[in-house]
């Protein structure tokens, strides 16, 4: 019977070498001795070589001596992938023979295997040993290749093959989103703004391949890595706690916390955050990557903070909405909790587009601020393309938006609506770029749904806007423009246009319908030579009525929130920033003055000033006249200092603390907009996967 097996296994290995001849290998196995064979030698250098091995190290059994036996010992084995001999069937006469032939090749060293195709493949053999023993001459060896296996066999050792490899910070060189994080886009950017390149800043979130191609994240990782040996030591302050990498995929598995503990001196409350969030990364082959985190959060903040969180609350009974992050139920007796998901999943077809489909947010603008979509409002469903070629880089982006407020709600519904923009990014010359901006949003009225017409990613949107009514949605145009000084200073802008009226525009009446709004701003990297001191100034004026609409649910705005600057519209703002980082030690400091208009809302005066993004303009105080800041005068002055020191680079892991200082002085007191100064200190550890606005 064995004999029958052994004669079945050599007749298959017969036809697997008429399959695929030993021709179609690049090469056999390579002995160390054989690697400066020629390609045409390697084959009999091989053989030779296992075959003097053999006779050199095989013992025969002093049982076979004693029986006189002649005869042979057959051997079928494999050369793996990794280049290992591996005995699949021994046939001899004596089972003492048939050890020692595992014996001998089991002590064969790891040899280069064999290729096809490029790629290392497995290879079977089979030798026939001849007892006794025959000097090496005349190659007995019989080549059974098989170069792919059969897969139902192969399929015994697939677990065993699952090899996990060194991680090797695949994420920078990955399609996946950086962060959104002011302090930490901060560090590249500038590299991002040297004068010659032809890269595109204005449109974020990066991904980390095209900032990895001018900033090289792992390099300035490798400058503040700590030498820690053992397993804790280097996933706290070094590397990710989780990694899974194969040949041709990732995976990246971490647990994080934004824990902050402090007080709000001046209106005694004691402010917490208590954040527990799990993050996974990663990428299947080249050109598909992913994002996800879960966040379970609850927390209590500045008096200022809590009373703006409860006045953009939703219907439905639930008591707030966390700027920036998401509806929030009620916990214990003066706390929040609001869960939250963000992620998204990416797709390089080729070098010059990008796909990605999330749930987050994006920002469009160099500045602190942007007049035309910012990451202020909470995170939301969207579908985006990157095109990138010659001097241009073009994105479309499709959001679905929610209008939380009473009078929209219907059946316990929010109400939906789509947001559709282009942003066309050109570099004129080495130095100059400018950007080009278009907008709409359109309501889920007449069961119109998402509409297909929006889809066109190269038309404007202004047309269409027309052709489906003229209440149908609401089209913004804005143009943007960057100028490098030099490597170190640059200066941009921003100009918004929220209604398409020539006349109102520029006929310096103060016409409701001048809906405008414009930026300038300065930045200057390793300021006054010290490295890594980047300042900036900014400047933002947007005219009242800006961002409203005169049909209620097409406003610029999500979950109560505006999608462009975080203090709506009716305002002028001042912001000087200063940002350093030294090793592990960074330091932020913000300083922002403002004068904004508010509505009164009061018996007396319910007139809509333009302040809000969410008030009818039909309500408007008056149709000429208006100018920035009308309406209840406010002075506002906020300054934040942070300091802090990153526990782990490679996670964003910071311990820190920070003072806000905040002063709100309105011209009138009313029940809604009255006097108030906040100073709050707060201590906090923290994963910075996003940012935090404090500063309304």
């Amino acid at each position: 019977m064995k004999q029958f097996i052994f004669f079945f296994i050599f007749c298959f290995s017969i036809v697997s070498l008429a399959q695929v001849s030993a021709a179609k290998y690049e090469k056999y196995p390579v002995f160390k001795e054989c690697e400066n064979s020629e390609v045409d030698a390697i084959e009999n250098c091989f053989k030779n070589t296992l075959q003097q091995f053999i006779f050199q190290n095989f013992e025969v059994p002093d049982i076979v001596f004693s029986e006189n036996y002649k005869g042979n010992v057959n051997v079928l084995f494999e050369v793996t992938k990794e280049g290992k001999f591996k005995v699949l069937y021994v046939d001899g006469i004596y089972d003492e023979l048939k050890t020692e032939a595992r014996r001998v090749f089991e002590s064969l060293p790891q040899v280069g295997p064999a290729t096809y195709n490029g790629t290392p493949a497995y290879v079977q053999f089979t030798l026939p040993i001849s007892i006794p023993l025959v000097a090496p001459g005349e190659s007995i060896l019989q080549t059974t290749e098989i170069a792919i296996k059969n897969e139902r066999e192969a399929l015994v050792y697939e677990y065993e093959e699952i090899k996990n490899l060194p991680y090797n910070n695949e994420e920078y060189r990955s399609n996946i989103n950086i962060p959104l994080s002011h302090h930490n886009y901060s560090l590249f950017d500038a590299a991002m703004n040297r004068v010659g390149l032809n890269n595109h800043t204005a449109q974020k979130p990066y991904i980390y391949s095209e900032v990895n191609k001018y900033y090289d994240f792992e390099a300035a990782n490798k400058e503040i890595l700590k030498n820690k040996t053992s397993w804790f030591g280097r996933k706290l302050w070094n590397e990710h706690l989780v990694t899974i990498k194969g040949k041709d995929y990732w995976l990246t598995l971490d647990a994080g916390v934004d824990l902050q503990a402090g007080k709000d001196i001046d209106a005694d409350i004691d402010t917490y955050n208590n954040t527990r969030l799990v993050y996974t990364q990663g990428s299947l082959g080249s050109q598909l990557s992913f994002f996800g985190v879960i966040y379970e959060s609850q927390g209590r903040f500045a008096d200022y903070f809590n009373k703006y969180a409860e006045s953009i609350k939703p219907d439905g009974g639930n008591p707030a909405i966390i700027p920036g992050r998401g509806i929030a139920k009620g916990f214990r007796s003066d706390s929040y909790d609001y869960p939250i998901a963000t992620g998204h999943i990416s797709y390089t077809p080729s070098k010059y587009f990008n796909i990605q489909l999330g749930h987050g947010k994006t920002f469009l603008g160099d500045g602190y601020r942007s007049l035309l979509t910012s990451d202020n409002a909470s995170s939301y469903p969207f579908f985006k393309i990157n095109t990138t070629f010659w001097k241009l880089k073009y994105t479309n982006t499709w959001m679905s938006l929610r209008d939380v407020r009473p009078e929209v709600t219907e059946d316990g519904s929010f109400r939906t609506k789509y947001m559709a923009n282009h942003y066309l990014s050109y570099n004129i010359t080495k130095r100059l770029n400018i950007g080009l901006f278009e907008s709409v949003i359109w309501q889920n009225d007449n069961g119109r749904g998402f509409d297909v017409n929006y889809l066109n990613p190269i038309i404007f949107y202004r047309a269409i806007e027309f052709s489906t009514g003229s209440r149908g949605g609401n089209a913004l145009v804005g143009i943007s423009g960057k100028y490098k000084v030099n490597d170190r200073i640059n200066a941009y802008g921003q100009l918004i246009i929220d209604e398409f009226s020539s006349s109102d525009v520029f006929g310096g009446k103060g016409s409701y319908k001048n809906k405008t709004g414009y930026q300038l701003g300065l930045k200057y990297y390793d300021a006054f030579g010290l490295k890594n001191l980047y300042l900036q100034t900014e400047y933002n004026r947007v005219r009242p009525y800006t961002y409203s609409h005169n049909t209620i649910v097409l406003n610029y705005g999500h979950n109560n929130q505006s999608m462009a600057h975080t203090l709506g519209a009716n305002f002028s703002e001042f912001i000087a920033i200063a940002r350093y980082q030294k090793g592990r030690i960074y330091g932020d400091a913000k300083f922002i003055v403002a004068k904004r208009g508010f509505e009164f809302n009061t018996p007396e005066d319910s007139s809509f000033y333009g302040s809000s993004i969410y008030g009818n303009e039909d309500d408007r105080i008056s149709t000429d006249g208006n100018d920035v800041a009308q309406g209840n005068t406010t002075d506002f002055f906020h300054a934040e200092v942070q300091a802090g020191y990153v526990i782990n680079p490679t996670t964003n892991l910071k311990i820190y603390g920070s003072f806000i200082f905040r002063n709100f002085d309105p011209k009138v007191d009313t029940e809604t907009v009255f006097k108030s100064q906040t100073s709050w200190v707060n201590f906090g550890i923290r994963t910075d996967l996003f940012n935090w606005y404090y500063d309304f």
